[in-house]
């Protein structure tokens, strides 16, 4: 396939499946959390964060501050940037700034890793194709579970709420697994999270995810230090 954009087309028509889905999980929480339709796929439409996006509609329905807001996005997205850093090696020399901008929108940790895995440098024309499918699937899924939370019955929403959630484990369980520093990470944090919500329960729902992260990830790497390797 010779067409970078197709091909990059191609390749992030699986993330987009995977996606439809997922969101259509979130278009349903973030109704039921008392978000419009339309606010609800405005949301997905400007932001391509699934965790950011959960942890947004969870400080507007608690009444969360902008504050909260900022740190709690700051948090949960800086990997984002780190993948950028990382994609930036690979960019050929048709990447203006411009073009840095634009896909760096794009950027998740599926089509980071789909991206990072092509052999060569990366064409600008390729990485639009891979981030178009995906940005789709994700709004055009979260506009269906908006709509469906509105129309289907409790039960079935309630059910289908879960699929985020499962996407996150999905997420954790794999890596936790292969490796018991960040078993040990994720334990933390979810410890945190359970005390904070038991013990300081006027402790806001941002705020508590901020402290947690950052207790868990500061533990684990004053823990767990990486060996610097040799160049």
């Amino acid at each position: 396939m010779r067409n970078p954009f197709t091909r990059g087309m191609v390749h992030g028509i699986p993330i987009a499946l995977g996606y439809l889905s997922v969101s259509f999980g979130f278009g349903i929480m973030a109704v039921q959390a008392g978000l419009p339709t339309l606010a609800t796929v405005a949301v997905s439409v400007t932001n391509l964060t699934s965790a950011g996006q959960v942890a947004g509609v969870s400080i507007i329905a608690a009444g969360g501050t902008l504050l909260e807001m900022l740190l709690t996005q700051l948090v949960i997205n800086l990997r984002y940037a780190l993948m950028g850093f990382s994609l930036s090696q690979k960019l050929d020399g048709s990447f203006t700034t411009v073009r840095r901008l634009v896909i760096s929108f794009g950027i998740t940790d599926e089509v980071y890793g789909v991206a990072i895995s092509q052999p060569g440098t990366l064409t600008a024309s390729y990485m639009l194709g891979l981030m178009v499918p995906p940005i789709l699937g994700w709004s055009a899924g979260t506009a269906m579970g908006a709509l469906a939370g509105q129309l289907l019955p409790q039960a079935v929403t309630a059910a289908m709420g879960l699929v985020l959630y499962g996407m996150f484990l999905a997420i954790i369980l794999p890596v936790s697994r292969k490796d018991k520093h960040v078993l040990f990470a994720v334990l933390l944090a979810a410890a945190c999270s359970c005390a904070f919500y038991y013990a300081l329960p006027e402790l806001s729902q941002g705020f508590a995810v901020i402290i947690s992260a950052l207790i868990a990830s500061l533990t684990a790497a004053w823990l767990f230090p990486l060996e610097e390797v040799a160049s």
